[in-house]
């Protein structure tokens, strides 16, 4: 599950900094923004992917196991 969740989170990581980093430029404009503002919400978009794709892995894992397996 974490291979998976490690393979999920280079597509989730960028993309959800990415949506981070444009909170402050859709705010301020591109001429009135703080780039430590920009950096931090970036940084923020990507420390909510690390949950997002260890989740996104367990729902992946669970659709791919048989559901009658006895644990």
């Amino acid at each position: 599950m974490w291979k998976l969740a490690a393979i999920l989170f280079i597509i989730i990581g960028p993309a959800l900094a990415g949506i981070g980093a444009l909170v402050p430029l859709s705010v301020y404009g591109l001429d009135h923004f703080n780039p430590l503002m920009l950096a931090g919400a970036a940084a923020c978009g990507l420390l909510l992917a690390i949950p997002a794709s260890v989740l996104a892995g367990k729902h992946i894992r669970d659709m791919i196991q048989p559901r009658n397996r006895v644990a």
